[in-house]
Order: C-alpha cells, then structure tokens, then sequence
C-alpha cells in the first residue's frame, strides 16, 4: 500500500512539473552556416571599441554562457556593475537584459555591443573593421548578398544564440517520461521547490525569463552596496515607480554552471542562494536539508551542451 501511495505521489508531481515547466525542445531550428559565422563574431575582440574584449569575455560558454567574475569587464577596460546573464536558452526569453532594456535578441546583440558599459562600439566602425578582413568577406558573401553590413552582423549573432539550446536536461527526461533520469531526493527537491511557491516566478520552458521581480518581497533588501541607480531595473526604462528594483526573472536552466548569482553577483553558492531567495523571497527559514534537496533539484536542470559547440574547446 505504502509503495502504491508513493508511486501515486510521484506520478501527480511529474504530471503537475509538466504544467509549469515544459522540456527543451531537442531540435533547435536556426541556420547553421549564418551561425557559424555568428560564432566567429562571437569571439571576436574586433567587435569591442578597444579590440579588447569579446561577446565570450562575459558569456563564456564553459561556464554556463555567463562568467563566474562577479562583474564583466566593459569595452574600455572598466568593471561593471551587474553580473553577465546566461546566453543559453536566451531564444526562450521573453525580453533580454536585466532590466528588459531589448525586447529581441537583434536589439539585445545591437544594445551589447554599442553599450559603454559592454563592448563600447560603435556598429559601423566594426563594420569598417571586418570589411578589411578577406576571410569574413568571402564568409559573408556566402550566406548574405550585401555581405558586410551591420545588420547582418547582427542577425549572424543571433543565428548563433537560436542555436544555444542545452536540451536533454535530466529533469527534461524526467518530463518526458524517463522516471529513473532522477532521484527520489532530487524529486523531493522539486517538491519542495514548488510547496515553497519557487514556481511562481519559476516556469515555463526557460524555468524563468518570462516575467519581472523584485528583490526582497518578503524581507526588505538593501541596495546600498553598489550604486543603487545601476539596481533600478526596470525604472531606468519606464520610469515607473511601480517598476523601481524589478529586474527581469533569470533562468533557472544550467543554473549550477553560473554561480556567482543574484543580478549584483553577491551570492557566491547554490545552497546559500537557495536559502537567501526563500527568506527574501518567499519569508521561510527552513532547515539545512531540505535546502540541500532543493539544490540538488537544481541540479538536475543542467542540459546537453549546444550542439554548435560540441567539439569544441572553449576560446
């Protein structure tokens, strides 16, 4: 009977985790010669105002598209001030940056390199840059008839992000049916990911990404560690104040390969992240073990690394 009870138990999570949190897609529909291209932008310093950095200086794929500095280096040598989001599974969502600032991933690869606090560029100067290459000329020509311009630097860039995908997740498996891709704990984890409401702002294919927050629902937060108008969020957009400190939700995909976490980088581990959010977030202190099975919940949601870039050693 007990063993009847459990597999009951187990059947209803998966079947209410399939609600909430949908799997990756295996296939991921993009254009591979423009990716592969857009690859190579990807790496390449020349798209930075001082050839100094690369799009993969502050998303560096070994290291779940993000950067374990706590800040990124910008185009000009400076630090910045918020830490680097993941561009893995960016094509999921909803809007890019933190604070929403681009609504496509065109706008995103557009805003990141002009950015002063990025790459610092300006688009037609790396245009002029790369039309002095003969390899990307003859690359460009092949898969765009007015070669070198700076939208097509663009959409080659984000021909690469559509193809970030990192499927195949174990929890994935677990959705589609592969009941032993993970463990009873592990299933405890998730359970207690959603009894403590995670959920709510946990969702959907990206397991985040698709709406805004704030830090501090349930306990206050202070902003004073850094320069608060950099933690505005959404505010510096809108102008809001409904809007102050709400910064959109991160992805919770490969989550373990991305520390440090938190939009300012201050959080350095999964267990202590795990328990700020439910004492900020939600207002639970709860015991070290069940923080210790959430996490390994989160461990769980590491996928296959992208196709595009299997075979291929980190630059």
């Amino acid at each position: 009977m007990k063993s009847i009870l459990i597999t009951y138990i187990l059947m209803s999570i998966s079947t209410y985790a399939y609600d909430i949190i949908t799997p990756i897609p295996i296939q991921s529909i993009y254009d591979n010669d423009k990716a592969l291209l857009g690859k190579k932008l990807f790496y390449d310093v020349q798209l930075s105002g001082d050839a100094n950095i690369s799009c993969s200086s502050c998303h560096r794929l070994d290291q779940g598209g993000a950067s374990h500095r706590r800040y990124p280096l910008s185009g000009d040598g400076h630090v910045g001030v918020l830490n680097s989001p993941t561009v893995l599974n960016t094509i999921y969502s909803f809007t890019h940056m933190r604070d929403g600032s681009a609504h496509s991933l065109q706008e995103q690869v557009l805003l990141s390199i002009q950015s002063p606090a990025q790459m610092g560029a300006d688009i037609e100067s790396v245009v002029t840059r790369l039309r002095l290459d003969d390899d990307y000329q003859r690359e460009f020509a092949k898969s765009y008839p007015d070669a070198i311009t700076s939208d097509n630097i663009v959409d080659a860039i984000v021909e690469f992000e559509k193809a970030l995908t990192t499927p195949n997740s174990r929890f994935d498996k677990y959705l589609r049916g592969e009941k032993s891709a993970i463990s009873k704990y592990e299933i405890e984890g998730y359970r207690l990911f959603i009894a403590n409401g995670c959920t709510s702002c946990h969702n959907g294919v990206n397991i985040g990404s698709n709406l805004y927050q704030r830090v501090g629902i349930a306990k206050q937060y202070t902003h004073s560690e850094i320069d608060s108008k950099h933690e505005l969020g959404r505010f510096n957009i809108t102008k809001n104040i409904d809007d102050k400190y709400m910064v959109k939700v991160p992805t919770l995909r490969n989550i373990e390969l991305t520390a440090p976490y938190l939009h300012n980088g201050s959080l350095s581990n999964l267990r202590i992240t795990v328990n700020f959010m439910l004492e900020y977030q939600v207002g639970i202190l709860t015991n070290p073990d069940d923080i210790l099975k959430i996490v390994a919940f989160l461990r769980t949601l590491t996928g296959e690394n992208p196709k595009i870039m299997q075979g291929n050693d980190e630059k």
